[in-house]
């Protein structure tokens, strides 16, 4: 008698052992899966906080080149019709991207969403700041990234895991919209840079890229320019 309960200690004992350790495994799991659930919480605020001080400072620069828009036209209408001056005012308006342009250009559309191809890296901020600098450097005149005109002081900056900002304002895309660049200048030139510069290679990495020729608009900056210590 004394021998059979020797022989179920064993058994016995390795089962509770084992049962110690699923209950101390899956203890631990549920631990992991509520932090993960709060790091995410956290960063879902997080990235809402980051929308809504965008979508405020948005409303506060349109709000400010309005003011702007008001000033210019008063000081056109104490400048009388003097067209030498007119010219000089337009010039700078476009130059600073205040002025909405139009000519002939390229469009960029580059699409790194996967459509039965393997995208090896989807497109990055400092793939969109490489091909507009590309365009700068091949000469363009003006230049926007889905809406939103770049100028001196735009900053395209990734916000969160996937949301980027060009001016501070979201340029997420629509389910089926890709991004899309324009550019105003030479034709044969803008074509010519991108295409070996940059479509080549994005092109390698399974992005589609796509490059037209047409007379295109673009739209003026809804920003305003600050000056703290330039004088």
């Amino acid at each position: 008698m004394l021998s059979s309960k020797r022989k179920l200690i064993l058994p016995v004992t390795l089962v509770a052992i084992v049962l110690g350790f699923l209950i101390s495994l899956q203890i631990n799991t549920h631990k992991n899966v509520t932090v993960a659930g709060q790091i995410n919480q956290q960063r879902i605020e997080a990235m809402k906080t980051v929308l809504n001080n965008s979508m405020v400072q948005n409303a506060r620069l349109q709000e400010e080149h309005r003011d702007l828009d008001n000033s210019l036209e008063q000081a056109r209408q104490q400048g009388g019709t003097d067209s030498g001056l007119l010219t000089e005012i337009s010039q700078i308006r476009m130059l600073d991207g205040t002025q909405a342009v139009q000519g002939p250009g390229i469009v960029i559309t580059i699409d790194d969403r996967k459509q039965g191809q393997k995208v090896v890296f989807p497109i990055t901020t400092d793939d969109l700041l490489r091909i507009i600098n590309t365009l700068k450097f091949a000469g363009a005149e003006a230049i926007s990234l889905n809406g939103q005109r770049i100028v001196s002081v735009t900053a395209i900056v990734l916000s969160g895991s996937s949301t980027i900002l060009v001016n501070q304002v979201p340029i997420n895309r629509p389910q089926g919209v890709p991004y899309e660049i324009m550019a105003i200048g030479n034709q044969d030139t803008l074509e010519d840079y991108v295409s070996k510069l940059e479509a080549a290679s994005l092109k390698q990495g399974g992005i589609a890229v796509n490059i037209t020729r047409k007379i295109i608009q673009l739209p003026s900056y809804k920003g305003s320019y600050t000056f703290s210590f330039a004088q």
